[in-house]
């Protein structure tokens, strides 16, 4: 059975169309990525899923649920992780998750909390205060409001945007636990080590639709090849480069002040120049191929 089922979803905000005829199904028990560019429908699509949106034409159905006629119950059974920290500052970390679990009507508030705080890695920060957190203690806490009803499905939108490396692994940590217990997670990001590390599948999103699904070495094998072939050189050289590259059937992504030849392996002799960087074929190429966007 699929936790989340979406078949021809559009929905407009005025003359945008945010998400454009979008077909998406996960499985139950799966960690699926939702990879794209920032623009591309991510948070709208994870907004129709929460209710906080409506959508203007398909059909959306999760855990068994209709939406939007039957978005509060679909809600209960979920846990949501958002962009934004929205969390309660004037209160205890302890508090702002006995909140939610009362809200969510939990039977025993005081071991749901504990649950959550030990998931979260938050145990000793039960009696501090919100506004004294780090940041990425307040992230942490986030997910552990997110997972104090033990939901059956969790939505994680860019879970950790705007975190520098260090905290931005430790989310990583708690997030592939989750994973590692079975949990069903829908994910949004738009950093291609984070869908690589943690998605079971990737689902690449552009221009408010799916554009290719699948594991991540099979995406990579399938758009990219086994090589890219990196060339840093002048402008004038690198134009030339690409041309011929191109004119032998390759493709060509930018990379910076670099271009990369993807697909390297498949290049006649001369094609590649002896002082390229060869390396293997990456989801950022697929990345960068397929949305025309810069990966991140």
């Amino acid at each position: 059975m699929a936790a989340i089922e979406l078949q021809g979803v559009v929905k407009r905000f005025g003359p945008i169309t945010a998400v454009n005829g979008l077909d998406l199904d996960v499985p139950e028990g799966i960690c699926l990525g939702l990879l794209g560019p920032n623009g591309a429908g991510k948070s709208t699509t994870m907004r129709l899923l929460t209710g906080q949106a409506i959508a203007d034409e398909g059909k959306l159905r999760v855990l068994g649920f209709d939406l939007p006629k039957e978005s509060k119950p679909a809600r209960a059974a979920m846990g949501v992780v958002p962009q934004l920290d929205n969390l309660d500052v004037d209160v205890t970390v302890e508090d702002n998750l006995a909140v939610y679990a009362r809200l969510y009507r939990v039977a025993d508030v005081g071991a749901a909390v504990d649950r959550a705080l030990q998931i979260a890695r938050l145990t000793d920060r039960r009696d501090a205060e919100v506004d004294k957190l780090s940041g990425g203690m307040r992230r942490r806490l986030l997910l552990a409001r997110g997972l104090v009803h033990d939901p059956d499905l969790i939505l994680l939108d860019e879970p950790t945007v705007g975190l520098d490396p260090q905290i931005r692994t430790e989310l990583w940590t708690l997030i592939g636990d989750l994973r590692a217990r079975g949990t069903t997670i829908l994910m949004s990001t738009h950093y291609i080590e984070e869908a690589e590390r943690l998605a079971d599948e990737v689902a690449v999103m552009h221009k408010g639709r799916i554009i290719s699904r699948g594991r991540p070495a099979d995406l990579i094998a399938e758009h990219a090849g086994r090589q890219t072939a990196e060339v840093y050189a002048p402008p004038q050289r690198l134009a030339e480069l690409r041309t011929a590259a191109e004119a032998a059937g390759l493709r060509v992504r930018p990379a910076g002040p670099a271009i990369a030849i993807v697909g390297s392996e498949r290049a006649d002799n001369g094609v590649i120049p002896e002082d390229a960087v060869v390396r293997a074929a990456t989801l950022e190429d697929v990345f960068v191929l397929l949305t025309g966007e810069e990966a991140e």
